[in-house]
């Protein structure tokens, strides 16, 4: 989902050539590890309708979500199960396998091969109509088992109170604000039912916050990631780094979350 000096809400993260023995994004402007994403998020307005204005561009098809990436959607969501099913099941501590919801879900990748064969629906949120127009058409007879397609930005929606087993929560992070991600991330708590579960999945920066001024996001520290998580009454509950992915693609780790 994005080009290769940028970082996407569900794409992943490419060398810039700046960073020599060692991967990084952001384009050539603007590959400086900064300490707070305040630093680069001058105007709020600006930085969301970049990214509006960035993805309307991107083609609605796997590669165009994975930044010409489709090769490791496979390996993506292979490790993306074996997460989640950690957690699902019968009994005490299990979550349920209700309904999930699916944040950045763009055509619909995650929701097809990870979310709609492990629960019996899922809902969509996506700031791109038209992907979500296409996702319709990409999940076939599936699509029957969504039950809402929600067209607006994270830092906009509000999940329904105590309606999701699961929230999926991928490659979209670095398009809020801190603030933003911060606050998001107390609406999702209470859109959890009993036993519910939290999942981010997202590339982590090795040092500080890059920002990437071509589709107008950021890639923050694990640290950082973690700072927010807890600023929004949350505890992480398992972590752990996504395996397998091309040496040049930015370190991935899941979080879960209750």
């Amino acid at each position: 989902m994005n080009n290769i000096k940028s970082t996407s809400r569900r794409g992943v993260k490419k060398p810039s050539r700046r960073f020599f023995g060692g991967r990084g994004v952001g384009s050539a402007s603007t590959n400086i590890t900064q300490d707070r994403m305040g630093d680069f998020v001058q105007n709020e307005t600006v930085f969301y309708s970049k990214a509006e204005n960035y993805w309307r561009e991107v083609a609605p098809t796997v590669d165009g979500m994975l930044g010409g990436y489709g090769k490791i959607s496979n390996i993506d969501i292979d490790g993306s199960k074996k997460f989640l099913q950690k957690f699902l099941g019968k009994g005490e501590g299990k979550t349920g396998n209700g309904c999930a919801l699916d944040c950045g879900a763009g055509i619909g990748r995650i929701t097809k091969r990870l979310l709609l064969p492990l629960f019996n629906t899922v809902d969509l949120v996506d700031v791109t109509q038209e992907f979500l127009d296409q996702a319709k058409v990409y999940l076939g007879e599936e699509s029957k088992r969504v039950e809402n397609y929600f067209c607006l930005g994270l830092q906009d929606f509000i999940p329904q109170d105590g309606r999701y087993d699961v929230i999926w929560i991928q490659w979209v992070i670095g398009h809020l604000t801190d603030d933003h991600l911060v606050e998001f991330l107390r609406r999702c708590r209470g859109g959890l039912r009993p036993e519910g579960l939290i999942v981010i999945k997202d590339n982590v920066a090795y040092e500080g916050v890059i920002p990437d001024d071509v589709d107008s996001s950021v890639c923050r520290e694990l640290a950082l990631v973690k700072s927010l998580v807890a600023r929004a009454g949350l505890t992480i509950v398992c972590e752990e780094q996504q395996m397998n992915f091309p040496d040049e693609i930015y370190q991935v780790h899941q979080l879960a979350l209750r």
